[in-house]
């Protein structure tokens, strides 16, 4: 598939801001891909090419050869093993999520997917949304499970969105994190963005987006915390990027440096985070509905560990 080529003129606000950082304004790449696209001789400011640290100039013509488009993502109806249905109408089903399945196909992802399950299963749902994400309101991490809420009808898809947006949705989940958070029960108000390096990461940065996380302590261990999480936004991995960030990543959580040494004494192979309850207005009628989902057995067995080692 060929590129494109795509030019725009600098404009005053991003008088002398680096190409790469007036490239990700401009055309809404991340800063690590305008880096990228720069590194490799494809940004042009008035015909020459530019740095990614060079800095622009107002009314300059920054030009960039643009990637190829993704290829449409398939979905593939198949069965999710382990994929409970915790409640279902017309309008929603919610869906109990094991580890290992992505909520939704993407680029790069061969595994299973909610969508395919749910396709797999018979279940008609919203065609609101992009192609490759209908019905997906909110989604959960490969490496999370817990409870999902995915719409059915157009306008269960339409009020659910207004919902997560205006924060009304109740979201709680158990993370056990490394040590004793001090305090015990707080807010980490902090806002997240993409990391500066790693483009699968995500870190709390100076430009990122607002970002909420309530915890309680519901238990205390020799080695580790059980807390009760509340979300008061939803960014990408933001309980994970939230707990590390405050020094007590969830254990297992390798992605954002939690003790290799701790997962593998309890047998864990992703972060110890589960979604156990949500809560929201039913689209039909604006009644409130709450669910709860039960720990699985890999966070049950890692719990009972380090629950037996302080005793």
């Amino acid at each position: 598939m060929s590129t494109q080529v795509r030019s725009l003129p600098v404009p005053d606000g991003l008088e002398g801001e680096r190409v790469d950082a007036a490239i990700a304004r401009m055309f809404g790449f991340s800063r690590t891909k305008a880096a990228e696209l720069a590194a490799e001789g494809k940004v042009l400011v008035d015909g020459s090419v530019a740095g990614k640290s060079d800095r622009v100039i107002a009314g300059a013509w920054l030009e960039v050869e643009m990637p190829a488009p993704p290829r449409p993502v398939e979905i593939v109806a198949e069965p999710v093993p382990g994929m409970g249905i915790v409640y279902e109408d017309d309008h929603v089903v919610v869906i109990d999520k094991p580890v290992g399945v992505a909520a939704h196909p993407s680029p790069g992802w061969t595994g299973t997917t909610v969508i395919g399950g749910l396709a797999a299963a018979g279940y008609r749902i919203s065609t609101s949304g992009a192609a490759e994400r209908q019905g997906i309101v909110h989604r959960l991490d490969v490496g999370t499970s817990g409870l999902m809420v995915v719409a059915k009808s157009e306008i269960a898809y339409t009020l659910l969105k207004q919902q997560f947006r205006e924060r009304t949705v109740d979201k709680r989940y158990h993370a056990l994190v490394q040590g004793h958070p001090d305090p015990m029960s707080g807010t980490i108000d902090a806002p997240i963005g993409r990391h500066p390096t790693h483009d699968y990461k995500w870190a709390v940065t100076a430009e990122g987006k607002p970002s909420v996380t309530h915890y309680d302590l519901v238990e205390a261990f020799r080695s580790a915390s059980l807390l009760d999480v509340k979300l008061e936004t939803g960014r990408t991995h933001q309980i994970r990027v939230h707990m590390a960030a405050h020094r007590h990543p969830c254990v297992g959580d390798l992605t954002y440096g939690a003790d290799p040494t701790l997962a593998k004494r309890l047998k864990l192979e992703r972060q110890w985070l589960h979604a156990v309850r949500l809560g929201f207005e039913h689209p039909e009628d604006g009644r409130w509905v709450e669910f709860e989902s039960k720990y699985p057995d890999d966070l049950r067995f890692a719990l009972d560990i380090v629950r037996g080692e302080s005793a």
